[in-house]
This record gives structure tokens, sequence and C-alpha cells, in this order.
């Protein structure tokens, strides 16, 4: 029986022994293993350190590129605005400007061929109205403007300066108002065409910048 229980304790021993032996190698490999990794990791550490912070230098850059992107479309767009206002006010300018133009063209013409023609009236119509403000404000030599009152002051459509001399004053005055106001369109055109290409090129401008604050 003795010779049993020491058969049975020698085969645990064994087997306890085989166990730790076992044990003893994974602690010896995984080890090693942990020991590489640590010292893997310890040598990429000044690497990872360099990463990061290139990583947060490109953050910072990218935050300043938004930042200026932001200030240059709220600049065009307050530039677009402004560039609107002055268009409005002159067209508006140049509205006034023609009409007030075109209404004396008519009202000279009106007179030029009531003149010609000989037909009475004229003086008690509204053409005959707008032609005196014309000519009390119209820059000319103060004979021709004294001539021209007398005219259109006159009981009869015939005045001392005679009626070829009323016409020609009359012509001048359409000739003048009629290149004031090409010229004058010629200018309106012009700005319309400036405005446009201000407007594309800023409007342009914003979505170009607006694209790159989404994807910076």
């Amino acid at each position: 029986m003795l010779q049993t229980l020491q058969a049975k304790v020698q085969a645990e021993g064994a087997k306890e022994k085989e166990l730790y032996d076992k044990y003893m190698c994974y602690c010896k490999g995984a080890g090693g293993d942990l020991a590489k990794s640590i010292a893997d990791a310890e040598a990429k550490g000044p690497e990872l350190a360099s990463a990061i912070e290139e990583a947060e230098g490109r953050l910072v850059q990218l935050k300043s590129d938004v930042a200026s992107h932001q200030n240059d479309r709220a600049a065009a767009k307050t530039a677009m605005a402004e560039a609107t206002a002055l268009r409005e006010k002159e067209a508006a300018a140049f509205g006034t400007f023609e009409s007030e133009s075109q209404a004396n063209l008519g009202a000279i013409s009106k007179a030029v061929t009531a003149i010609e023609k000989g037909a009475g009236g004229f003086l008690q119509t509204n053409s005959a109205s707008v032609l005196r403000k014309l000519v009390q404000k119209m820059d000319m030599y103060d004979s021709e403007r004294q001539d021209m009152m007398a005219f259109l002051s006159a009981d009869s459509d015939e005045s001392s300066a005679g009626v070829g001399e009323i016409t020609g004053i009359l012509k001048t005055m359409h000739d003048e108002i009629s290149k004031d106001l090409s010229d004058a369109t010629n200018t309106e055109n012009g700005a319309i065409a400036a405005f446009n290409e201000l407007i594309a090129a800023k409007t342009k401008e914003v979505n170009a910048l607006s694209k790159r604050s989404r994807t910076s």
C-alpha cells in the first residue's frame, strides 16, 4: 500500500513539474515579446511625438485658413453690396437725367415744328412750359437766353430776334442735349458692364471661398 501511495505521489509530482516547466516556458516567451513591444514603442516615441506635433500644427493652420477664407468671403460680399447700392443710385440718377433730357428734346422739337409751320398756340402748351424752365437753367449766352425768354413770353410765336434766329438757338440746344444724353447713355452702359463683371467675379470668389471653408 505504501508503494502504491508513493507511486501516486511521484506521478503527481512529475505532472506538477511538467506544468511548471510549461508555465515557465510561456512566461519566458511572453516576457520576451512584451519586452520587445515595450522597446519598439519606446523607439517610436519620438516619431509619434513628432507626428502629433505636426498634426497639431496642421490643425492650427487649417483653422487660420478657414478664418481667412471667411473674412475674405465677408469682404467680397460687402464689396458686392456696396457696388449694388452704388449701381442703383447711378441707375436712378441716369433714369432721371434721361427722362428730363427726352422731355426737353421733345419740347424743343415741338417748338421748332410750331415755328417753322407758323402754327399758333404753342406758348400755351406744356412743351412751352418745359422749354421755359430749360432755357432758364441751360448754359447759353445771355443774349440767346433773353431772346428765347422773349419768344416764350410773347403773345405770338415770334419775337424781335426773328424766327430764323430762334429756330437756330433751339436746334443748337437740341444738339447739345442730344450729345449730353448720348454721352450719359454710353457712360451708363459702361457702368452696367463694369458692374456685371464685378458681380460675376465676386460671386465666383465667394463660391470658391465657401468651398474652401467646407473642405478645410
